[in-house]
């Protein structure tokens, strides 16, 4: 098979997009995603997405997400900010966007090169030891230290991701995050289904907004996230203990174009 594909990144987390309008991968190839998105035999990317058709007429299309081991994925932000950007290049939206992921129905906007999407509404914040876990579209583990900077992310991450407490949950993505200013705070994320620590996460970083309004580390309602790939914000609009109107705000840019026999 002959296939065209693109390469985009949003905060050094970079994805394959495919336009699947007209069917040219399956979604059950599992071993091709896997081998697209390795970083040596493949093309390489923490992730493939296909811009598909919506079977919903208030949708511009649809974002189907595989992570880069091959299994269809929960909601990737920086991913879902991606493909707004690949639509416009493709034509299909100006500068709005309306799509289906994972995780249900999505806005965006794009405004001088920024990709803004509006994430998925968040309740239910738990509190764990030293650390809080939530759900924004994808599960999240966050643990606010100053050691940020110092940490084995590979080794710290995974060891959350595979422990007892969320074998039931399908394992956890796990962010470590610290105070920069009262509305800054450096982070860095360890990535389940990359199994490894990313330059950027979405979920993620919209995840540690929200856990340090909810812990009392920030009262800012937008908030300034810096990881190793980029800077990326946050605005959120708190509705008692839950989370709406939520924004993620950053760069998405094509980074080129390809074809590949496979």
């Amino acid at each position: 098979m002959h296939l065209t594909f693109y390469k985009y990144q949003g905060t050094g987390n970079d994805f394959i997009m495919i336009d699947n309008r007209t069917p040219v991968l399956s979604k059950n190839d599992t071993n091709l995603i896997r081998f697209l998105c390795d970083r040596r035999f493949g093309v390489g990317a923490d992730g493939l997405i296909l811009l598909e058709n919506s079977e919903n007429p208030r949708d511009d299309f649809k974002m189907v997400y595989f992570n880069s081991d091959g299994n269809e994925s929960s909601m990737c932000g920086n991913g879902g900010r991606s493909l707004v950007a690949f639509a416009k290049f493709l034509g299909i939206i100006k500068d709005q966007a309306a799509f289906t992921a994972i995780d249900g129905f999505h806005e965006a906007v794009i405004t001088n090169d920024l990709v803004g999407l509006k994430m998925t509404d968040v309740s239910g914040i738990d509190e764990k030891e030293n650390a809080l876990y939530l759900n924004t579209g994808s599960p999240h583990h966050v643990i606010f230290s100053d050691e940020v900077e110092k940490l084995d992310v590979k080794k710290e991450g995974a060891a959350i991701r595979y422990s007892e407490a969320y074998v039931s949950k399908g394992g956890t993505n796990v962010n470590f995050a610290a105070l920069i200013d009262e509305a800054s705070f450096k982070v860095r994320t360890y990535e389940r289904g990359v199994e490894d620590e990313t330059l950027s996460c979405g979920t993620g970083v919209t995840a540690v907004a929200l856990a340090a309004h909810a812990s009392g580390r920030t009262s800012a309602s937008t908030v300034h996230l810096s990881t190793p790939g980029g800077e990326l914000s946050v605005k959120f609009t708190p509705v008692g203990a839950s989370y709406k109107d939520i924004w993620l705000t950053g760069p998405a840019r094509q980074v080129f174009k390809g074809e590949i026999s496979c």
